[in-house]
């Protein structure tokens, strides 16, 4: 992504829009006069540069209100300023940003908001669903920049986001700092991140019912659900939540979305990537969470399915769920930064739990029940006393009622030792907390830290030794390497590949667990199948600006 940019500079030029209009994408004659991102009127007329024909500005426009406005070409970027989006004028026509040649960049000098945040009864919506709205579309290979923590994407309920890249060519959202080719490889906090809101379920709203397992059998309490998401405050809101779990935000699919994440307030944060309610009708694969302040990927609600994807130096919750989220997580690797990062999983049942909202929620089907499968946590034992910024680092932490169903995972913090120099049970593998009524399921799975239970969660060890067709290790306080590069009674690492199941050494013999749905190994992704190759961000030496520890 490194480049160097040229100062800002309007370039005149003839105009082939890259964006769409009304749904198409826009055209525009010669003779047309177009505002561009400066506010600046050029009247294209075609002509000569120095006896060749006008260069093509390659950058994304819109037509609104007989305005048609288009980014500002800066050497290889296109640069848009407020005028053309921000979070107080919103995209509300369709719009495509291109693979830019040259690797050139979109440049948005504020937020990037798609579609008007509705709110009130939804019956009066204009946007009653995913697609009726604004449509963001990015081709494969473009990369889309913002400039500072407080700037971010929202994709408001009813319009969609259209990301499809490729391995060969990964769509990527990153800051300015990083296509200047100033940026630390794991600085966070450079812009604010991304946010899709759906019309899904979340149990932050009142419904009527209870929730069947096709999404039916609720209605919306006064037909109303609004919920502020996350990272958004006054100006800036954007809401979520409705009663369709089969609500359709668009399409991610191999995108990179790094450097991120910003605190607004105490407790209010944007994340890698916030999914407020997404529907299941969204398609989500090939993601990559890189560098971020806050979580990698938090679902609040909804039952859209995540697959293939993967996080690295994420500070504090590398997967966070929840409010009812009901979707599926599988193919997922995560490895923290070497001195940072909190819990890979945090997944709680009930927003704003306590024992009575349990007793209503549980019954009526409206806590989390996600399932987590063929997941790699690769976690430092860090502490916050030592300098991590959230939370000391952690592997699963399942509460207020979540009825989590885990197979197929691989857990370990057995690179590193315990930085207090004795087993403390701050860098835990399991924590199982707070479920009074609902529990969770965990079979296939290899759990190897130095502290296998949180000492805050008495229910946990009676809890892990009712799961059944797992390999729990309790790693040496030193630190013991869990990778095939040695002979320590702990084999279940190829660098950050699983080994097959039929390979690993747990506590000095093979385990001999099945793992679940046919496959060979335990956790994320191997060798032999690595759905990373080429697009993931940090993993080797063709595509990293630091050397990936756990392989170092």
């Amino acid at each position: 992504m490194k480049k160097s940019l040229i100062a800002l500079s309007v370039v005149a030029a003839i105009l082939t829009g890259c964006g769409g209009g009304g749904g198409g994408d826009v055209k525009i004659a010669p003779s047309t006069n177009v505002v561009d991102s400066n506010n600046t009127t050029n009247n294209n007329t075609g002509g000569s540069n120095g006896g060749g024909s006008t260069p093509t500005n390659p950058c994304a426009s819109y037509t609104k209100s007989s305005v048609t406005r288009q980014g500002a070409l800066d050497g290889a970027d296109c640069v848009y300023g407020a005028d053309f989006v921000d979070f107080d004028n919103p995209l509300t026509v369709d719009l495509t940003l291109a693979d830019l040649p040259n690797d050139g960049a979109h440049i948005f000098r504020g937020s990037l908001f798609v579609g008007v945040n509705q709110k009130g009864d939804q019956s009066g919506f204009t946007f009653k669903s995913g697609g009726q709205g604004p449509k963001l579309t990015v081709q494969a290979g473009a990369t889309v920049a913002l400039e500072n923590s407080s700037d971010f994407i929202a994709i408001n309920r009813g319009s969609q986001i259209i990301a499809q890249g490729t391995a060969a060519k990964p769509i990527t959202f990153t800051s300015r700092t990083d296509v200047e080719g100033t940026v630390a490889y794991n600085a966070v906090s450079q812009w604010g991140g991304m946010i899709i809101n759906g019309f899904g379920i979340t149990n932050k709203c009142a419904y009527t019912g209870n929730l069947a397992a096709n999404g039916s059998g609720l209605t919306l309490t006064n037909n109303t659900c609004d919920v502020t998401v996350e990272g958004t405050e006054g100006q800036t809101e954007a809401s979520y939540g409705g009663n369709n779990n089969a609500d359709n935000s668009g399409i991610l699919e191999y995108v990179v979305v790094k450097h991120t994440g910003a605190e607004i307030a105490p407790d209010n944060e944007l994340n890698g990537i916030t999914f407020g309610a997404v529907g299941s009708g969204t398609t989500l694969n090939h993601i990559q969470s890189y560098s971020t302040y806050d979580d990698g990927v938090e679902f609040f609600g909804g039952a859209a399915n995540l697959s293939n994807y993967a996080a690295l130096y994420v500070r504090d919750d590398s997967i966070d769920l929840d409010e009812g989220y009901r979707g599926t997580i599988e193919y997922a690797l995560v490895i923290q930064d070497l001195n940072d990062g909190a819990h890979c999983v945090e997944a709680d049942g009930i927003g704003s739990w306590n024992e009575g909202r349990a007793a209503d929620m549980v019954p009526r089907n409206l806590h989390t029940q996600a399932t987590l499968k063929n997941i790699t946590c690769i976690i430092t034992p860090t502490l916050t006393a030592t300098g991590a910024t959230h939370e000391s680092g952690a592997g699963l932490m399942i509460r207020e009622d979540h009825a989590a169903k885990m197979e197929n995972l691989l857990v370990t913090t057995a690179f590193q030792a315990d930085p207090s120099g004795s087993q403390n049970q701050q860098n835990y593998c399991l924590r199982h907390r707070q479920q009074s009524v609902a529990s969770a399921t965990l079979t296939s799975s290899v759990i190897a830290c130095a502290d296998l239970y949180s000492d805050s969660s008495a229910n946990t060890t009676a809890w892990a030794a009712t799961q059944t067709g797992n390999a729990y290790f309790a790693a040496d306080v030193a630190g013991q390497d869990p990778t095939t590069a040695t002979n320590n009674g702990l084999e279940i690492l190829d660098g950050f590949y699983s080994i097959p199941a039929n390979q690993m050494i747990v506590g000095g013999a093979n385990p001999n667990i099945t793992p679940t749905g046919g496959e060979s190994f335990i956790g994320g992704v191997s060798a032999s199948d690595d759905w990373t190759q080429g697009w993931v961000y940090g993993l080797t030496i063709q595509n990293w600006d630091e050397p990936l520890w756990v392989t170092n």
